[in-house]
């Protein structure tokens, strides 16, 4: 492998769909073709949150590969790789003042904000939604000239999201983007594990 490809990041977010104990189990299985595992689950309480991610590291999960949504406390108490902030969040550089030892990414709509939340410094950014999804009905995608755009206007990494598919992947790649991230296609596909190789093997080409 590369240095090139080594350096393609593949990201994986939680469904919102299932229990934490069923989302070890997947996570388990898949960790070592991701790069990154998001815990992206609004209704979980603090409480569920901690025992994922306990339950996570006892099954050989790194922490360095766990990233919090939203819960910089959370994050910040199993000192997971870092948390993953949403445009109506703390600002990234406040978030950095009081929690140094956390990185930070960054989930943005539009160049500006991306511009924005690189000043303030975001370590990485989650830009998307690139093609139809069903997680986002009705929402017109993006798009990849947006994308392009994006990559081109920051120096820190832009991580795509939403519809990206292994038969798609290597036209993201192309914009320049750092990486993909998907959730549906990895967390509710018949097979996790067949379905997180095809995405990585995509990513080596």
């Amino acid at each position: 492998m590369t240095r090139k490809e080594k350096d393609r990041q593949f990201h994986i977010i939680s469904s919102g769909q299932q229990s934490w104990e069923t989302f070890c189990s997947i996570t388990a299985r898949v960790h070592e073709e991701v790069d990154a595992i998001h815990l992206r689950e609004k209704k979980w309480s603090a409480s569920e949150l901690i025992s994922a991610i306990s339950l996570l590291s006892e099954q050989g999960v790194p922490l360095r590969k766990i990233i919090v949504n939203e819960r910089i406390d959370v994050a910040h108490m199993m000192r997971t790789k870092g948390v993953q902030l949403a445009y109506h969040a703390a600002p990234p550089s406040m978030v950095r003042r009081t929690f140094p030892n956390l990185q930070i990414g960054c989930s943005v709509h539009s160049l500006a904000h991306a511009v924005q939340a690189e000043t303030m410094g975001a370590d990485w950014l989650l830009y998307g939604h690139v093609f139809p999804t069903d997680s986002k009905p009705g929402i017109p995608a993006r798009g990849l000239s947006l994308l392009f755009d994006m990559v081109e206007h920051v120096s820190i990494p832009v991580i795509a999201l939403g519809g990206v598919t292994p038969e798609n992947t290597e036209e993201v790649m192309a914009t320049g983007v750092a990486g993909i991230a998907v959730l549906s296609g990895v967390f509710l596909a018949q097979d996790p594990l067949i379905a997180a190789k095809e995405y990585r093997n995509k990513l080596m080409i």
